[in-house]
């Protein structure tokens, strides 16, 4: 473990001690490693050194618009090699929010939702990336052979 330490101005401090508290942090510490693993992340997926990744798509959509939930679901079958899982949500008598859980090549769940999101009558699509490092497929058991996914660092 390394240490170093940073100068922040009392304002600042002060700022980033209250959004420590408000997230239950036990100190300064964890805050920032939690908020450079973040950064070093989204600049690893946004700079396309991420291979893989898992990710959430968030998504409202008007349930009555022309065939709408038809295209969505055939394009999620389309890529069930992508999506995992999907939820769906009832907001009112129009509106549906859904929420679809992708894992795979990054370039390819990006492509994925980004298709998804730009369906007619899609609103508020929002992705969240996670990269994640492939490990060695094994198995447990007489089970299936399967492979793990670890949030890369």
């Amino acid at each position: 473990m390394q240490r170093f330490t940073i100068s922040l101005d009392d304002a600042l401090a002060e700022r980033f001690d209250a959004w420590i508290a408000q997230r239950g942090y036990d100190n300064r510490s964890e805050a920032v490693r939690d908020l450079l693993r973040g950064t070093l992340q989204q600049s690893q997926l946004q700079d396309g050194k991420a291979a893989h990744c898992v990710a959430c798509l968030s998504y409202v959509y008007r349930h009555h618009e022309r065939d709408l939930a038809e295209r969505l679901a055939a394009l999620q079958h389309e890529h069930h090699d992508l999506a995992v899982s999907s939820m769906h949500v009832h907001l009112d008598h129009v509106h549906c929010l859904e929420t679809v859980i992708l894992r795979g090549p990054t370039a390819q769940v990006v492509q994925l939702a980004d298709a998804l999101c730009a369906e007619r009558g899609v609103h508020h699509g929002k992705l969240n990336l996670v990269a994640v490092d492939l490990h060695e497929r094994h198995r447990h058991g007489p089970g299936a052979a399967h492979m793990h996914l670890k949030p890369s660092h």
